[in-house]
């Protein structure tokens, strides 16, 4: 019998050559579910299509993200830069019906997706807080009785691992790497953004969840982020976005 695999995405960020490379790498694989943390839309020239791919999935369990609630009115985005609230004004403005709705629907996390397993835009503590350092992750580990939560936001791959001895932080960089979670420990975990990485790696960033073996299994792919970044320039949104996408920052 096939074991549980799940597909887990974050920070896609109206990137649709990034979530096409991502679907395209895993194409013959079959999830249990995909499980997402929020940030759908935002910074990229394409959100029609990322909403109505993620819609037609038969199995997407997703949260809300920062960029998600303003690009629908939730919040308006006043502690934005310049560049994230024309992205978001944007966006508002071209949204259709059905996947404008769609985003009114995504839950306020963190959300309990199996036994013990949570998925979050950002901590634990509060879905907006940013988890950069250990006294963060400490918070979050403070605040939740959770095994393992999957987190976005940063758009930086890492994992936090709290065990009887401490908090210790493992970046992430490479192709792939592999992760064995102990029964023991329990686990903090952020893939890594698809559509906007930040950490100098211009690759998407995605990961699968295999429970009943207690596997992560970290994935960077290529995609074309030149036909990304003109798309962003032909829409008239700030040039700078595009800019970034070619070199990961």
């Amino acid at each position: 019998m096939a074991k549980k695999r799940y597909l887990i995405l974050s920070d896609i960020h109206s990137n649709e050559q990034a979530l096409q490379a991502v679907f395209s790498t895993v194409k013959r694989r079959r999830y249990e579910s995909v499980l997402c943390m929020g940030d759908l839309v935002g910074y990229g020239a394409s959100p029609n299509a990322v909403l109505s791919r993620l819609r037609r999935l038969p199995r997407f369990v997703s949260v809300r993200g920062n960029h998600d609630k303003v690009c629908i009115g939730i919040e308006d985005g006043e502690n934005f830069n310049g560049s994230a609230l024309k992205a978001a004004k944007w966006t508002s403005g071209r949204l259709t019906k059905p996947n404008r709705e769609f985003l009114s629907r995504l839950p306020k996390g963190p959300r309990e997706v199996l036994p013990g397993v949570w998925i979050a835009h950002g901590s634990f503590v509060d879905e907006d807080t940013y988890m950069f350092s250990d006294f963060d992750a400490y918070q979050a580990f403070e605040t939740g009785s959770f095994k393992v939560c999957f987190f976005g936001h940063t758009h930086y791959p890492v994992v936090y691992v709290q065990t009887a001895a401490g908090i210790d932080a493992l970046p992430l960089d490479g192709s792939m790497k592999e992760l064995i979670l102990e029964p023991q420990a329990r686990y903090l975990i952020n893939p890594g953004s698809v559509g906007q990485p930040r950490d100098r790696d211009p690759r998407a960033g995605f990961a699968e969840f295999y429970p009943e073996s207690r596997r992560v299994v970290f994935y960077r792919v290529d995609y074309n982020a030149q036909e990304a970044a003109q798309k962003i320039t032909r829409s008239g949104l700030p040039e700078n976005l595009g800019n970034r996408l070619l070199v990961g920052t």
